[in-house]
């Protein structure tokens, strides 16, 4: 199994703005980096270019380039990700609208299944404020849809986690796009690291662990209700924790792998962040019958006490 990782201004007229100043589900720690312009050589949509890389991603190129994160390009392999709904208005429900194209540029309808999914859809705010894990569902025509409501205006990265089921030897891809959300514009500071945090319900999840760049770390986390431990967990996409984690600042999505483990309360991965830097993380988990998230800011080079 496969999970993925990868962690201010009122503007109108901002759906005009957004595209020159900004580059890129349940909204999840209020708060985080300022939105940042886009790194030079970030393509515009249907581009096959990364945010900070070549139309490639450094896959294997000559002079031994490392290979990108995933979700800083929207094209890879032959694979494009082809976002039909580049603009949603802040705090109205609508829906997002996209297909994945492969080498002949037609839309793929075959998908090798993962954690229950077909494809994994993940939109993030610039300022990673707004959070949002989302299941979409595909016609018959390759066509992806998913309602959406974003509550707050700004730039936003969509994040296709697939892997094609069109040719034997295909790899698992994360491709991104830009979404742009109009309306009044205030970015958030990101949260400070910290070990625990509160989720609805009387929820709390504590984070053990750190992040060191190139070195691959454990993440512990640990679930507890009203003070006690919650043992009885429910699998959620095939395991009983998903965990994604952003890069701040260009919002790359890096991959997580999960560890064996039980129904809580740890939940424990594993993950190698490329480069020093502040990721956010996002511990989607299931109890009651209910998904919620847990959120927290992690430096890549600091420890959070076990």
């Amino acid at each position: 199994m496969k999970f993925v990782m990868g962690t201010g201004l009122k503007i109108t007229a901002f759906a005009a703005a957004l595209a020159a100043t900004f580059g890129t589900a349940y909204g999840v720690g209020k708060g985080v980096d300022p939105v940042v312009a886009r790194p030079a050589g970030h393509a515009a949509h249907g581009e096959p270019a990364a945010r900070g890389g070549t139309e490639h991603g450094g896959h294997g190129e000559e002079g031994g380039a490392a290979e990108l994160p995933g979700g800083l390009q929207v094209a890879e392999g032959g694979y494009a990700l082809d976002l039909r709904t580049p603009r949603l208005a802040a705090g109205r429900a609508a829906e997002i609208r996209f297909v994945v194209t492969g080498h002949d540029g037609r839309p793929v309808t075959a998908f090798r299944g993962e954690h229950g999914k077909e494809l994994h859809l993940v939109v993030a705010s610039d300022d990673l404020a707004v959070y949002r894990h989302l299941h979409p569902v595909r016609a018959t025509d390759g066509t992806w849809s998913v309602p959406a409501e974003l509550p707050e205006a700004g730039g936003y990265r969509v994040f296709a986690d697939f892997t094609p089921g069109d040719t034997k030897d295909a790899k698992n891809l994360v491709l991104g796009a830009d979404l742009a959300v109009s309306g009044a514009y205030a970015p958030k500071e990101l949260p400070a690291p910290a070990a625990t945090a509160q989720v609805e319900g009387g929820y709390e999840v504590s984070l053990a662990g750190g992040l060191a760049p190139g070195r691959t770390g454990e993440l512990k986390l640990s679930v507890t209700k009203d003070g006690r431990p919650v043992t009885d967990l429910e699998p959620y996409l095939g395991a009983y924790g998903h965990l994604v984690a952003l890069r701040a600042g260009d919002l790359a999505y890096l991959h997580v792998h999960p560890n064996e483990g039980g129904p809580g309360p740890v939940v424990s991965f594993s993950a190698t962040p490329p480069s020093a830097g502040t990721y956010r993380l996002f511990l989607d988990f299931q109890h009651g019958g209910k998904v919620r998230t847990a959120a927290f800011t992690v430096a890549a080079g600091g420890h959070l006490a076990a």
